[in-house]
């Protein structure tokens, strides 16, 4: 766990928690403004089809969205900002509207067959794609273009990988597809041995 997202999370409250639980609470010396993204988060973020987005509204409350799209669509801009091409979608505006208010964001990436999962913590804004067309142009794919309302840019903070504990492995149709796709092809040649109709 990278040393600035312990020191965001551990506040007076929770370290109260932690002493009240087990005796002690965990003591995090100060630790730099920003933790960057390294290869190993990179490669992990543009991997991605899907991701979870949390903001915060006006009245105090947690709201959780999801988002998804080609492997990728969340871009790695730099180690420490990400963004992304944000699409038409119920009209309701939750999230943008929460962004601007507080611009605090916490996004949560998992990947099932692999059983792991990594979160990021930063301060996200959103430009009106109408008067940015040069982000939409960098962020989205050329066929989705037209469709593009927003583009979301994270200005990073810091991040946690977490355990992979309780993590119920989880695939696709594609990944499936592709694991029983030299099964389907062995089967099909005993058939043909065998001189059994295909299929």
């Amino acid at each position: 766990m990278a040393g600035r997202y312990l020191e965001t999370y551990f506040t007076p409250k929770v370290l109260t928690a932690q002493q009240q639980y087990f005796g002690r609470s965990q003591n995090i010396p100060p630790q730099p403004a920003v933790d960057p993204l390294g290869e190993a988060e990179r490669a992990f973020i543009e991997a991605r089809d899907s991701f979870y987005l949390a903001t915060v509204s006006e009245n105090g409350w947690p709201y959780l969205q999801h988002r998804g799209g080609e492997p990728g669509f969340l871009h790695v801009v730099s180690p420490t900002q990400l963004a992304f091409a944000d699409y038409q979608g119920n009209r309701q505006m939750l999230s943008t509207g929460n962004l601007a208010g507080t611009n605090r964001v916490a996004l949560f990436l998992m990947d099932y067959p692999n059983r792991e999962r990594l979160k990021l913590l930063g301060h996200a804004r959103v430009e009106d794609a109408r008067t940015h067309p040069e982000l939409v142009a960098r962020f989205a794919e050329p066929a989705a273009r037209s469709r593009v309302e927003r583009v979301v840019l994270i200005d990073l903070v810091s991040f946690d990988w977490n355990c992979p504990k309780y993590i119920t492995p989880r695939y696709t149709a594609e990944e499936v597809r592709k694991a029983i796709e030299p099964l389907q092809r062995r089967i099909a040649e005993l058939e043909a041995r065998l001189g059994l109709p295909p299929g």
